[in-house]
């Protein structure tokens, strides 16, 4: 694995202010999972290190940059329709530059669809190409010609790239980039490419500038972060890195994203119920309750193995919450299958779930598999899923009244004079209280809930 420190670019930054008549504005979307949000957040750092401003409007716009998702087909199609609906800005503004980068651009047949069909895009390149994005820029101003990188795995991590944070409060850490489970459903592996794992060092280091700014929630991000270490010169795996920046004083928490369960182990549990920074809520995708379907997702543990964990958390860890995710109608899927789903919802009683209809992705093995179930099947058992676990979340919220808890005030309220809090469980609570108090923390007093959400007043 190439180690790679970000350095900034004189030449491009005087080619890209020698091209504009006045101070350009770059408009960046990011689409997708948080560690695309997070890429988003480095481009913007970048383009800001060589000269842009930032809009939020296309309009204002001189460089309108798309940083996209593969891993589901209503996320591509958003992506096309968008980039389609900026022809006529191109051609009222030859000079405004349209780019299309991330998850989508690393599929060579997409970079195929927007080289022939979108020929007013400027710019194209995968989830590796941020510490290159200026030189791009320049050579496109260079030359006058369009710059579509052909896909490539890059095998690297980059350190030091600038970012601009979208909150002041609140942070994404990236530990590790990319997979190496090869989930049968998944295009993350083909897109993000194989595991690497950043030095701890660095990531201590990043970590401890974010809490001396006050941060007040990290989020550890990774395709996989219980497989971090792997192929790090000196041993050393997640619990460990989690015990190392626990040791950084300060007032802030910890959560981390995602966990995948062959590698989630004992250590981990014990590591989260002695550490106080860490948050008591644990993200375990599951995608299906059938012991079969988890054979043909190769997802490489069963269902009795997940629920040892899950015991042992719940031992373990007072007053734990847990998530997941779960796919509904990967092909194959029977009746049967889709009831021993349901049982295990019933059995681990997630505080909540992330569900998804099975999208079929080009090039993963399950796309090449027999799909007899019809989608309206499908989304009769999305509902029916949905009943089930608002069954437990909804009886699990209401019980909660009477308490009083810690929360990180996030953002305003639905209700008018409103905010929202999350706990450490990660549920939301609206309370009364002045928008001031976004981005502190608050004890709220649990008065009812309404539906998943949590009602509260601000403690005496």
């Amino acid at each position: 694995m190439e180690k790679l420190t970000y350095t900034h670019n004189d030449a491009a930054a005087k080619a890209l202010a020698a091209f504009y008549e006045t101070p350009p504005l770059a408009y960046v979307r990011s689409y997708g999972c948080q560690q695309n949000v997070n890429d988003g957040e480095k481009i913007k750092g970048v383009l800001q290190d060589v000269g842009y401003g930032l809009c939020d409007n296309v309009e204002h716009a001189d460089l309108i940059l798309f940083n996209t998702c593969a891993v589901r087909e209503h996320a591509e199609q958003r992506v096309f329709g968008n980039v389609g609906a900026l022809k006529k800005l191109k051609e009222q503004n030859p000079r405004l530059m349209i780019g299309v980068c991330g998850c989508m651009a690393q599929q060579e047949h997409i970079v195929e669809k927007l080289r022939q069909s979108y020929p007013y895009v400027d710019l194209v390149f995968g989830v590796d190409g941020i510490d290159r994005l200026p030189a791009m820029l320049a050579e496109r101003i260079r030359k006058g010609k369009r710059y579509l990188e052909k896909p490539a795995e890059r095998n690297a991590v980059v350190e030091e790239l600038p970012i601009r944070r979208d909150s002041g409060f609140r942070a994404w850490l990236p530990i590790m980039y990319g997979c190496d489970n090869f989930c049968t459903y998944c295009i993350v592996p083909y897109v993000r490419g194989r595991e690497r794992s950043r030095e701890p060092a660095a990531i201590l280091a990043e970590f401890r500038q974010l809490v001396e700014q006050g941060y007040k929630e990290i989020t550890l991000l990774g395709q996989n972060v219980n497989s971090y270490g792997k192929g790090l010169e000196h041993p050393i795996d997640f619990a460990d890195l989690l015990n190392l920046l626990c040791e950084v004083p300060g007032d802030y928490q910890i959560r981390f994203m995602t966990s995948h369960p062959k590698d989630a182990s004992r250590k981990l549990i014990d590591t989260i119920a002695a550490q106080e920074h860490l948050c008591k809520h644990i993200h375990l995708p599951v995608q299906s309750g059938s012991d079969r379907l988890l054979k043909e997702m190769n997802r490489h543990y069963n269902v009795a193995q997940y629920m040892d964990l899950i015991r042992y958390a719940k031992e373990k860890i007072p007053g734990v919450t847990f998530s997941s995710d779960i796919i509904v109608g990967f092909p194959g899927e029977t009746e049967e299958d889709f009831a021993a789903t349901l049982d295990l919802i019933r059995e681990v009683g997630y505080m909540q779930l992330f569900t998804f209809i099975y999208s079929k992705r080009a090039g993963t093995p399950a796309a090449k598999l027999p799909d007899p179930t019809t989608h309206a099947e499908k989304a009769a058992r999305m509902d029916r899923l949905l009943k089930t676990q608002e069954e437990f979340a909804f009886a699990a919220t209401a019980a909660m009244a009477g308490r009083t808890v810690r929360v990180l005030v996030e953002a305003a309220g639905r209700n008018e004079g409103t905010v929202n809090g999350r706990l450490d469980n990660n549920l939301v609570v609206e309370f009364k209280a002045p928008e001031s108090l976004i981005g502190q923390w608050a004890d709220v007093h649990i008065t009812g809930s309404r539906a998943a959400l949590l009602v509260g007043e601000l403690a005496e």
